[in-house]
């Protein structure tokens, strides 16, 4: 009888779940058992990231390919948790499969626990304690994954099950059926009509309609109602939003024009596939509206809003059933006057025409608005795939950058933490490898995250024969000529401006000695916020930075790949 690792087997389930790219750090057998069974490892130099390019994989594909993360136990499963609590707050259906302390261990103290750790933070978590129950383990897992409100789910392997061996017959196992219901049509039919017989109405639309793909069925009811559609943060591109009728997103603390203008007017606001969560990354209602809520869980209704309608149901079914009864209520007026996408297109023109001077300004140093205006302007959104990081990028793009193409746009933020783009859009690369896809990130959010650069490259295994363009091993593509070299020392520098001392640390002893400061002088003390705190540090003369062209007068030749970059 043929007996099989659970490592081994575990792989072979998530073959046949159509997984095909294992996000993972090292060490875990998982790694390598994956990349037997044919799935693509991609390994992480830090284990947040690995969870975040597990996470924006699965959004990109709506959760129809799911994104698996692999860590060791104690500090990697440690490590893991900022990425997986994002996951929980936005709702991304994603598998995280972490190592576990051997059995006869595990609860003893200080031994951290994912089972008990993680809780709080996954749709279910479960111990694989019995080498024998891996299928119905992992069919449980992949059950909930696949139905109801998405959310990453967890299976942790202790360290001596996961290389015990159970026999191959063992292995019963074929891939979840996903399933998901309609809504009560009693329900559906009065709020239907509530909605039809609105004055303005406005749809709400968050992310459900992303993952349930009902992308197509929201635009025809929009239009069969001649009604404006908002989105939320993680709902943007939803809604084509150079559509007449769309009012663009209002969410991470920030909003469009046409969202403000609109939503405080509105007499029903339908939503659709969000939870109308009170959040600082959300938009909040504003009193007195007729709320008509649809989502799929529970939970979401009456919350925080009471709900005048709620619907209990799957976005695409339930906007179908819309569609069915607004039709049946307009009989044969099919669609409204276009004048509300007139007043639409002229909230969103008076708006921009207000933030065009911000958006083309010639201001030195460029302002974020410049570039975000020249981005757009190059880029074809339908080919793109664009996401923002915490804080100012996010607040600086999401009302202004127009999704056209669902999932064109990631957006994200109920757990805003700084550095999180930068693996979403890995993983978005990952399940899109022909679009264009692009983070935008400050300085707080590259200090997290950006010696994370590298990550993402697919891993060489036996298993698999690569071209050598996809190698990780970046000291050997780099002798190989692919790479540049790194830039030099930081001796190699220029003044910002100027004609102070050149000689780096030399020339600071000697300001140093003579008391002068210049090149870290903060404001003084009288001008600053509060006492003892800088509020911020100038420039002045004797400060350096980097300087490519310093660099080649000094006598540094670069690769052949740098001299395109340098010039």
């Amino acid at each position: 009888m043929t007996a099989v690792k659970i490592v081994d087997a575990i792989a072979e389930i998530l073959k046949r779940e159509g997984v095909e790219f294992l996000s993972a750090y090292p060490t875990t057998p998982v790694i390598d058992a994956a990349a037997a069974a044919g799935i693509q490892p991609v390994l992480c130099r830090q284990e947040r990231v690995g969870v975040g390019i597990a996470d924006g994989y699965s959004r990109t594909t709506n959760g129809r390919r799911l994104g698996v993360f692999a860590m060791q136990y104690g500090p990697g499963a440690e490590n893991a948790f900022p990425g997986v609590a994002t996951a929980f707050s936005d709702s991304t259906p994603m598998l995280i499969l972490p190592l576990g302390h051997q059995r006869d261990r595990a609860q003893v103290f200080p031994l951290f626990s994912s089972a008990r750790t993680y809780a709080s933070v996954t749709k279910w978590v479960e111990t694989l304690n019995q080498a024998e129950q891996v299928s119905e383990v992992m069919r449980r897992a992949f059950n909930l994954l696949r139905m109801g409100r998405p959310g990453p789910v967890m299976v942790e392997i202790p360290a001596d099950v996961a290389v015990a061996e159970v026999p191959e017959e063992a292995l019963q196992y074929r891939p979840v059926k996903a399933t998901c219901p309609a809504s009560n049509p009693r329900d559906v039919a009065a709020a239907a009509r509530v909605l039809a017989e609105a004055r303005r109405p406005v749809i709400h639309a968050g992310q459900g309609v992303l993952y349930a793909q009902a992308c197509d069925e929201l635009l025809e009811l929009a239009e069969l109602l001649q009604a404006p559609v908002m989105t939320t943060l993680e709902g943007k591109s939803a809604f084509p939003e150079n559509h007449p009728l769309s009012l663009g997103t209002g969410g991470g603390g920030v909003m469009s024009g046409p969202v403000f203008q609109f939503l405080p007017r509105a007499d029903v606001v339908f939503g659709i596939g969000c939870s109308f969560t009170r959040h600082g990354m959300a938009t909040n209602i504003p009193a007195g509206k007729v709320l008509i809520h649809a989502t799929n869980d529970e939970r979401d209704l009456n919350k925080n809003y009471p709900a005048d309608h709620p619907i209990l149901g799957d976005a695409k079914l339930v906007l179908r059933q819309f569609i069915d009864a607004v039709t049946d209520v307009l009989g044969a007026r099919r669609e409204r006057a276009g004048a509300v996408a007139g007043e639409v297109q002229a909230a969103r023109a008076a708006w921009l025409q207000e933030w065009m001077p911000k958006l083309t300004s010639d201001e030195v140093p460029i302002t974020p608005y410049r570039v975000i205006w020249e981005f757009m302007q190059a880029i074809d959104p339908a080919a793109a795939i664009v996401t923002h990081d915490s804080g100012s990028p996010r607040n600086q793009l999401v009302p202004f950058y127009c999704a056209t193409a669902p999932r064109g746009y990631m957006g994200w933020g109920k757990s805003h933490a700084l550095g999180t783009g930068l693996g979403l859009i890995m993983g978005a690369k990952l399940a899109a490898p022909d679009k264009f896809c692009v983070n935008f990130m400050g300085d707080a959010a590259f200090g997290m995250t950006g010696p994370r650069f590298r990550d993402g490259r697919p891993l060489r295994h036996p298993h698999h024969h690569h071209r050598p363009e996809q190698l990780r091993d970046g000291d050997r593509a780099a002798r190989a000529g692919r790479l540049p070299r790194p830039l030099p020392h930081a001796r190699h520098r220029r003044e910002l401006r100027g004609h102070g001392p050149r000689d780096g640390r030399a020339g600071r002893a000697r300001r140093e000695a003579r008391g002068d400061r210049r090149g870290h002088r903060a404001r003084p003390e009288d001008e600053r916020g509060r006492e003892g705190r800088a509020d911020r540090v100038h420039h002045q003369r004797g400060d350096h930075v980097l300087s490519p062209a310093r660099v080649l007068k000094r006598g540094y030749r670069p690769g052949p790949q740098e001299e395109a970059v340098h010039g």
